[in-house]
């Protein structure tokens, strides 16, 4: 598991019993996911297609340090499968598990295209030139 992105649990991200509000942590994994996806996939244009059970373990609360792991499990034609696991840096326990996101690459007319990739890149180097021009 790469765990390469840490937040800062500020006031903005607590519900209402003062915990870490389940909404932030989503969009964060999100966030992170679909640049993962991008930089796997070697495609701007991706679309979260499902998100299987997500385990909440345990919560944090303000001024935690929690970090977001990520892992490619598998390559569809069009699509990545990966897994994730959030940690708090702090108490180190684990706060959520997600067994499956599954991302699709999109060309440019919406619709699933090919990316011909079937092993996890720990570089960029999957964004065309064109890409990195934008």
């Amino acid at each position: 598991m790469n765990f390469h992105t840490r937040k800062w649990v500020r006031p903005e991200d607590l519900n209402a019993n003062g915990t870490l509000f389940g909404g932030s942590l989503l969009r964060w994994i999100d966030d992170e996911a679909v640049v993962y996806a991008m930089i796997q996939l070697g495609n701007q244009r991706i679309v979260t297609k499902y998100i299987s059970e997500i385990n909440f373990l345990a919560s944090a609360v303000q001024g935690d340090i929690i970090e977001i792991g990520l892992q490619a499990v598998h390559f569809g034609r069009t699509s990545l499968t990966m897994r994730c696991e959030v940690r708090n840096i702090l108490t180190e326990q684990i706060i959520l598990s997600i067994d499956k996101i599954v991302f699709v690459g999109i060309g440019e007319d919406g619709r699933p295209k090919e990316h011909g990739y079937s092993t996890i890149t720990y570089e960029r180097d999957r964004f065309s030139d064109a890409m990195r021009r934008r």
